[in-house]
């Protein structure tokens, strides 16, 4: 028998090959456990080229901080990465919902506040910003000052789909309630049993954004609004706030939309942000811009505390791929210990081969999360 014999830079190189290829597999670990060390709401997470995990969301009066993690456990604070309501600021106050996305070696962050050109001296006069950074820990400055557009009615809730094979990005974001109440069986029930004379709404809409952020492409269409028939299996859960007399608004709010296969998903919340039922549903389209049919294993993610749990108030999702391909949704939640205040979570989310979403939470047992791999 012949043997194979390698001089030494041979061996060097096999060695070199194989521990190359032992880097690629390998996985490193987190226990993560809910609710996570973050006291914020509508919160977004961005796995960022640095390597590390950045966390932005509704926290601050005149702006935003972000929050900064290597495994998902430990996290530290990168304080203020955008201060608003100056002066000379297009926005006033009331800041909203930050989404931060990484692009061509730029940080854009997209938000919602006040808008401080308010004629009429209206309660809710929200519109959509944009800033930009060279880090994802700032510090942040909007690209113009002023809104990215006006629709004529307040809007918040910015999410952002980039279609990286056409090269074309869309916006998403929800019509506020205020001032737009919408008839409906469910209206006509409550006021019938005189909780509420009228009923106001949020919808969600779509619209192609241009490349530079400087503006929209087009109408904002009409993807996603609550049901109107009291025998839509959506009804119940989507109308809870108002059927149980806590307040005359229906929401649908907080869309996040992703691409799986061959598939469009936009995920929502219903109902009450500051109440119990907050919950999330998803919907379904071939196109990014629907239509979207509602899943009809809604909600997909709501309180446990009925059920003996300690998780209530969930909602304002989003949605992001750890290095192993796994689905997590980020969301936040009220702890029945202490339902005054917002805590973020996160949960695993599995898609089945006929494209049915589904979300393991909420929970408050450890989880094993991939955060890195090499």
């Amino acid at each position: 028998m012949k043997r194979l014999l390698l001089n030494l830079p041979q061996l060097l190189l096999l060695l070199l090959l194989t521990t190359a290829c032992q880097k690629k597999s390998t996985e490193y670990v987190s226990t993560v456990q809910n609710p996570m060390p973050i006291k914020m709401g509508d919160p977004f997470m961005l796995h960022a080229s640095d390597g590390r995990y950045y966390m932005y969301g509704t926290s601050l009066e005149d702006g935003f901080e972000a929050m900064v993690s290597d495994d998902l456990v430990n996290w530290e604070s990168c304080g203020q990465i955008y201060h608003g309501g100056d002066s000379t600021q297009w926005n006033v106050n009331m800041f909203w919902a930050p989404e931060v996305y990484e692009r061509n070696g730029k940080y854009y962050l997209f938000y919602s506040a006040n808008w401080r050109n308010n004629p009429n001296h209206e309660d809710e006069n929200f519109r959509i910003g944009v800033a930009v950074s060279d880090s994802p820990a700032g510090p942040f400055h909007d690209i113009r000052n002023r809104p990215l557009f006006d629709p004529g009615y307040p809007a918040i809730d910015a999410n952002v789909y980039f279609d990286d094979e056409s090269g074309r990005c869309f916006l998403y974001f929800s019509r506020c309630c205020y001032k737009h109440p919408v008839e409906s069986e469910i209206a006509e029930k409550v006021r019938e049993e005189g909780l509420f004379s009228e009923v106001e709404e949020s919808w969600v809409y779509g619209v192609e954004l241009k490349p530079d952020f400087s503006g929209i492409i087009g109408e904002p269409l009409l993807l996603l609004m609550p049901p109107k028939e009291l025998d839509d299996v959506q009804a119940e859960w989507e109308s809870r706030s108002v059927t149980s007399g806590e307040v005359n608004r229906r929401w649908t709010e907080g869309s996040f939309v992703f691409h799986h296969n061959d598939t469009y998903y936009i995920m929502y919340s219903a109902n009450n942000y500051a109440g119990s039922h907050y919950a999330v549903g998803y919907a379904t389209s071939k196109s990014p811009l629907g239509p979207f049919q509602k899943a009809i294993n809604n909600p997909v993610l709501q309180e446990n505390v009925t059920a003996g749990g300690t998780v209530m108030g969930t909602g304002h999702n989003m949605v992001i791929r750890m290095p192993d391909g796994e689905l997590y949704t980020v969301y936040h939640g009220r702890m029945s210990k202490n339902p005054d205040e917002r805590v973020v979570l996160m949960d695993h989310i599995r898609i089945t081969a006929d494209g049915t979403l589904t979300i393991y939470g909420p929970t408050v047992t450890p989880q094993q999360i991939v955060v890195k791999s090499e």
